[in-house]
Order: structure tokens, then sequence, then C-alpha cells
């Protein structure tokens, strides 16, 4: 894994590699969706919203599923989505936060892309978060104690991802740029083992 918090790198620098499909992942309000267009532009590859994909395929809204069908369907659902989407051509894809904490999913996230995890703080999310009336989990408690309880979940696991990002509270092309130099240093040290494994 990469962890990075290095500043500001240049963002649309053709020479990073893209093997595969990179696959951002974190709690909701880190950033996924916004910083993965922003990426897709940047590589030149289609961007796709895992929740939106979902919506599609249901015919209805994230959370009129989690009310109608419960979240268990709600994985379910986006088990089969995400891993149709990985069947495609290269693509920059913005899973749901609780897409990589579901086994099967997060074998196939591991299995077929480079993921990145968005880390944000708390407060970070809560701002972000608040900005929209759509979370379903936030709405059966306090918001602040619901995103403590699922960073201390689910931190520990977005932190087998590939690389590790933290999420910035400024112009998104910040946070942008981290993507990019995470992913340089990650696919030159696979770069590197690669030559030494070839080597023995």
């Amino acid at each position: 894994m990469v962890d990075t918090s290095l500043e500001a790198a240049d963002a649309g620098d053709s020479a990073l590699p893209v093997p595969r499909t990179i696959a951002l992942v974190g709690l909701m309000g880190a950033g996924k969706s916004c910083i993965g267009r922003l990426l897709a532009g940047a590589l030149g590859l289609p961007f796709v919203d895992a929740d939106k994909e979902i919506e599609a395929a249901a015919g209805c809204s994230v959370e009129d599923i989690f009310t109608a069908h419960g979240e268990a369907a709600f994985r379910e659902g986006e088990r089969r989505v995400i891993a149709r989407l990985l069947t495609q051509p290269k693509i920059v894809l913005a899973t749901g936060g609780g897409a990589f904490m579901d086994p099967a999913t997060r074998k196939l996230i591991r299995k077929h892309t480079t993921s990145v995890w968005l880390r944000a703080d708390v407060d970070l999310l809560l701002r972000r978060t608040a900005r929209r009336d759509n979370r379903p989990l936030l709405k059966r408690g306090d918001p602040r104690e619901i995103l403590g309880r699922l960073i201390s979940e689910r931190h520990p696991v977005y932190a087998e991802a590939d690389v590790t990002v933290d999420s910035v509270d400024g112009p998104p092309e910040a946070t942008l740029a981290r993507v990019v130099e995470g992913l340089h240093h990650f696919h030159d040290n696979a770069a590197a083992d690669s030559v030494r494994s070839v080597a023995r």
C-alpha cells in the first residue's frame, strides 16, 4: 500500500501508467465522485459512479432501495453492478461507502483494479455530507456519532486499498494531485517488484 500526503503534483501528467481500472473507495463525503471525475478527465478515461449505475439498474434511488428492501438487498445489487462494471474496458470507478466492506466486492476490486482510499476526518465528512439530504445511513441518528462509528469500523478495511490519499478541505485539484502522485508511486513500486522477480 502507498500512503501519500505529498504536495500537489501535475495532475494531468500523461506519463501516469494506467494498466487497469482505478477504483476509489472511502466514506461518504470523502470526495470519490468529485475526484473521480477530475481523475478520469486527466487520464482520458470514462468516469462511472457505482451508485448511479445501481439506481439506473433498479429504477429508483439508493435511498429508496434502502427503505424498501434494506441494506442487505442493496449490497447484493451493488455487488452485481460492480462485477459487471469491472468486466468493461478501463474506467475510473467511484464506489459507494460500503462497497469495499463487502468481502466479495472487495475481492473483485482487489483483483481487477488499482484501488485508492480517499481518507478524511470526521469534521470534513460532516461538513460535506450536511450539504445533501440523501444519505440513508446518516438518517438513523446523530450524523457525527454515526460517522465516527463508521470511521472506527471501516478505516481498517479501507486501509487494504493499494493507495491511501488524504482528502483535503480545499480545491479538489489539490486532492487530485495527491491521487496522481500516489498512483505514480504505486505503479513505480509494482514495476520495480516485477523486475526484481524476473531477475531472481
